[in-house]
């Protein structure tokens, strides 16, 4: 909720006296709850109750990495409210692909410990230590193994120096999506997070662009 791009996109909202909401998930950042006890379907019932009880009126959903992932889901269960997507570095799948990429010995390891220690320097002490209940519960909310029933707008950014999530995920997902309406966009030298200052402009250009498209559409 604090981050670079949450805070870019709340200057550029304000800036146009449009209404914004940014949060974070259950026991992330600011929120409340024990991260270890978390699931992708309670992170997704979290982002459907802002949808339904604070939101108003037509939403376009912004979502980085994990976020990207459930903002699919969100749009896929309100089609009505949510009317245009972007994602950047869009970890759609992500944890669960890179898990059954892992050597069969190495996956019965993390089963017997029920944790898996994934290195990752953007963790304080060079690791994040994932349940293996939790990877198994992410299974059942993948969506890049057939059609994405999501028509809304998408755009995808992605850097290509992105060592968390491949670029090629968002090509898969803008494959996968059934709208027409899809651009990705491939930064040469940027990283997973993109929050250099040329990323964030890229950001908030995309988001005016579809606020613009979204606009001629209503008129």
């Amino acid at each position: 909720m604090n981050g670079t791009k949450a805070l870019a996109i709340e200057e550029f909202c304000k800036s146009l006296g449009h209404a914004y909401i940014r949060f974070d998930y259950s026991g992330v950042g600011n929120s409340d709850g024990n991260l270890q006890e978390c699931t992708v379907g309670r992170w997704r019932k979290d982002v459907l109750s802002i949808i339904d009880e604070l939101a108003v009126g037509p939403q376009i959903l912004v979502g980085s990495s994990l976020g990207g992932w459930l903002m699919l889901h969100a749009a896929i269960a309100r089609p009505q409210k949510v009317v245009a997507l972007i994602g950047i570095a869009a970890a759609v799948d992500g944890l669960v692909t890179k898990f059954n990429q892992l050597p069969v010995e190495v996956k019965k390891e993390i089963e017997m410990k029920g944790v898996w220690s994934m290195p990752s320097k953007y963790s304080e002490d060079g690791v994040y230590h994932i349940q293996y209940s939790f990877i198994k519960e992410a299974e059942h909310h993948c969506l890049l193994h057939s059609p994405v029933p999501v028509n809304c707008p998408v755009r995808l950014l992605h850097g290509m120096k992105d060592d968390i999530v491949p670029w090629q995920t968002s090509m898969q997902v803008a494959d996968r999506v059934v709208s027409t309406d899809v651009d990705v966009i491939l930064r040469k030298h940027s990283d997973h997070r993109m929050k250099e200052k040329a990323d964030i402009q890229l950001l908030v250009y995309t988001i005016d662009d579809l606020i613009d498209k979204l606009s001629t559409v209503v008129n």
